[in-house]
């Protein structure tokens, strides 16, 4: 996910500029805003066998959004502006598609498949339960901001399609989209 940063980052822009576009009666809606002593922990994805523990991801002093360390590419990170995973509001994971020497965390979630089940470890020992809605591939140009950032959901952000060599770094976004399990007639 080399250089996805600054994509992440224009998306953030182009929400905050939809979000303020949006209706009075929309904007007095305040957005979900993360509790300060809970924390994602670890996700789990049963039908790809992935357990991996979360880390914080903010803003770096350049206003891009952080990543997990190529140094740790077993780890996924949990961006702080969104919502908690199993609170109102969307939650973005997100993870290394690989690094110059290997598979990262997520590096089979292009297989995931409808209905397929993902799991949120959260501090307060709640565990939330989505099951995938969708799974697309995005150029990063084209990223769906809106869809990602102001729909609720757990969002799972990786890179992929072909690699663009003058740029390091990956041409396209996955993403998997995911709704709340309580919320599926099928659990």
């Amino acid at each position: 996910m080399a250089g996805s940063s600054r994509w992440v980052v224009i998306a953030g822009i182009a929400t905050g500029l939809v979000l303020f576009a949006m209706s009075p009666r929309e904007q007095e809606r305040q957005p979900a805003t993360p509790s300060s002593t809970v924390v994602p922990r670890r996700i789990d994805i049963p039908a790809l066998k992935l357990t991996a523990p979360l880390m914080k991801l903010g803003l770096s002093a350049e206003g891009d959004v952080e990543l997990p360390p190529y140094d740790k590419p077993g780890t996924a990170g949990w961006y702080t502006g969104s919502s908690v995973p199993g609170d109102d509001g969307a939650s973005v994971i997100i993870g290394h598609v690989d690094t110059k020497t290997a598979p990262a965390v997520f590096y089979r979630l292009r297989e995931l498949r409808k209905g397929q089940l993902v799991k949120v470890l959260r501090s307060d020992g709640e565990t939330a339960e989505y099951r995938v809605d969708s799974v697309e591939r995005v150029p990063k140009t084209d990223f769906p901001a809106e869809r990602v950032y102001a729909e609720d959901g757990l969002r799972l952000i990786t890179c992929g399609g072909s690699f663009d060599w003058a740029h390091h770094e990956y041409r396209d976004n996955v993403i998997v989209y995911a709704s709340r399990a309580g919320n599926d007639p099928r659990t």
